[in-house]
């Protein structure tokens, strides 16, 4: 389908060039010769772009300017001006206007810039359909990108997700994405009516990991309280359960675990009385399990009972095609969190986000966007709105690589441990503490308190 142009000036022989000049790249266009028929041209019609001259015969175009995006504010316009006329062009600018040209007018250029809007305006709207598909509980697979890479692990999923309960695990980094694929295996499968519960086994604490998946009896333990306590297993009942990091459980955990998936049955923490439940399990995790099992710290058995469907979820910087897409869908969100009107996005700070290496991943560019939105002002995210991702690109290749611990055979204290590694990370980042925290994945204070307990300072020399 051709997009329609609308160009208004009252200069004839301009309208019958860029006329020629624009039905030659493919595009359909229409020509109003003054402000009052491009404002009545209005009712009928409705432009995908308007090529709007700032001076006209009748009008001022910013006040036509002014009264079409009333009728239609998202409408990508472009101003025609001439030397003279460049702060009218920029006032046009914060009045809505997308983008300006000088006369003469260059027509490859124009093309150029067309094509450019042309595209950030059809990958608005694709972002806002499938945000209100997925609103509406309609999920659309196109929502996680559209990058092939993506797209087959989706279609690897939708093979499975509608199997009564077998079981997946999902491999990838941190901030990959892996629950929002978890929830989408839910969301598509036979057990959508029924509760999906995600629980991180990382953050429990151990001493109360069996509690929180299996429940407990009053009094079981104290602090256990009066009444008996469901675990996670028992909330997901007719449904799904995501055990994220799965990794950290521990090997009797690990036992007990295993023992559920087998049997789906299980004894609270105290309890007597065994408990059945019908709940599919979604394992995920941003280690590799083999390599785990190899050293013993995960049960073999386990990993093969949870290991009936793989799927990895690859990393942004795998799928970079992807960045502008999701961009666009964080900046729609967070354009209604806090009230803004964010379109569009400069090249050059698009140029930085593809050449950014993402180490935190779709999180990361999540957290980006919404930093962004929060502070700006204006209209279009440029690169001065996420110039700190300039400062970070020298650590990507410390998140990246694997890191190796190397135990002497005659052992080494945790501390000493610690401290070395907090001193190695702060040379690498020139002694910034905020840097070191990120990397260590640990808050900055917390980074502090280590470095007094653990003696650790800053010196001079640090490079």
């Amino acid at each position: 389908m051709e997009n329609r142009i609308l160009i208004v000036d009252d200069d004839d022989l301009v309208n019958i060039s860029l006329q020629k000049a624009l039905k030659a790249s493919g595009f359909n266009v229409d020509i109003c010769t003054s402000g009052k028929q491009a404002i009545k041209y209005f009712e009928n019609f409705s432009p995908d772009l308007v090529l709007l001259d700032v001076y006209l015969g009748d009008m001022n175009g910013l006040e036509v300017l002014k009264k079409i995006l009333l009728v239609d504010p998202d409408l990508p316009v472009i101003m025609i001006t001439g030397y003279a006329e460049v702060e009218t062009a920029v006032n046009a600018i914060k009045m809505g206007a997308s983008d300006f040209l000088l006369k003469p007018i260059n027509y490859e250029q124009l093309e150029v810039l067309i094509r450019k809007i042309l595209k950030q305006i059809t990958l608005q709207k694709e972002v806002t359909r499938l945000r209100i598909l997925n609103k509406e509980g309609e999920i659309n697979r196109e929502i996680f990108g559209k990058s092939k890479v993506i797209q087959s692990t989706i279609s690897t999923i939708e093979k499975f997700a509608l199997s009564e309960g077998t079981t997946v695990l999902i491999e990838g980094e941190s901030g990959s994405g892996k629950e929002m694929i978890a929830r989408y295996i839910h969301r598509i499968s036979n057990r959508k009516d029924g509760p999906f519960i995600a629980i991180n086994c990382g953050a429990i604490p151990r001493e109360l990991a069996e509690s929180e998946l299996f429940g407990s009896e009053k009094g079981a333990y104290t602090g256990a309280g009066e009444k008996t306590r469901l675990g996670k297993f028992e909330l997901a009942d007719g449904g799904t359960l995501m055990l994220d990091e799965i990794s950290e459980l521990s090997l009797d955990l690990q036992v007990k675990l295993l023992r559920v998936l087998q049997e789906k049955k299980f004894f609270r923490l105290g309890g007597t009385k065994e408990v059945s439940v019908n709940v599919r399990i979604i394992a995920a995790t941003n280690k590799d399990l083999k390599t785990l099992v190899q050293n013993k710290i995960f049960r073999e058995d386990l990993f093969y009972r949870l290991n009936v469907v793989k799927v990895y979820v690859p990393p942004l910087r795998e799928r970079k095609e992807d960045i502008p897409f999701l961009a666009y869908s964080f900046i729609q969100e967070f354009n209604k969190a806090f009230n803004k009107n964010v379109k569009r996005i400069s090249d050059d700070a698009l140029e930085l986000m593809m050449n950014y290496s993402w180490p935190g991943n779709v999180r990361e560019l999540r957290n980006t966007i919404e930093r962004a939105v929060l502070l700006m002002n204006g209209d279009e995210l440029k690169i001065e709105h996420i110039n700190f991702l300039e400062s970070e690109k020298s650590y990507k290749g410390d998140f990246q690589d694997e890191y190796i611990l190397n135990i002497p055979k005659n052992g080494v204290k945790m501390d000493q441990v610690v401290r070395d590694l907090i001193i190695k990370t702060l040379e690498i980042t020139d002694g910034n503490q905020i840097q070191a925290a990120k990397i260590l994945g640990i808050s900055r204070s917390k980074l502090r308190y280590r470095m007094e307990q653990l003696k650790v300072e800053v010196k001079k020399e640090v490079k």
